[in-house]
């Protein structure tokens, strides 16, 4: 069987996540790094969508769930896995989530988590 890794890399969006008042008001941006692991033996042999995961309903999940608030950015993350694990295509999935500039007292350029399920 063939490996296929699948990513969508720098995804910028805007969201309101935060445990601190301006980050619920002002908001923050975000940039988001996904990486999928499926087979790829069946779309690539027949050069078939229905086949594989489609990048754009990966990216529709992330935008959907940046609109949801959450206090951690770790809850972000968690949300978006469980959704992808609704494709059952894929056998692993990486998620890193940066928050830039975060209101921490210093100058700090980003905030990032990683998630692997």
């Amino acid at each position: 069987m063939g490996k296929l890794i699948l990513n969508l890399n720098d995804i910028k969006l805007f969201g309101f996540h935060g445990i601190m008042l301006e980050e619920n008001l002002i908001g923050s941006h975000y940039s988001i790094d996904v990486e999928v692991e499926l087979d790829a033996d069946e779309a690539s042999e027949n050069d078939d969508l229905s086949k594989t995961v489609n990048y754009v309903d990966l990216y529709r999940i992330i935008k959907e769930e940046m609109n949801t608030k959450s206090k951690l950015i770790e809850n972000l993350a968690k949300r978006i896995i469980k959704r992808f694990q609704t494709f059952k295509k894929l056998k692993y999935t990486k998620i890193k989530i940066c928050k830039k500039y975060p209101p921490i007292g210093g100058p700090v350029g980003q905030v990032c988590v990683v998630l692997e399920d």
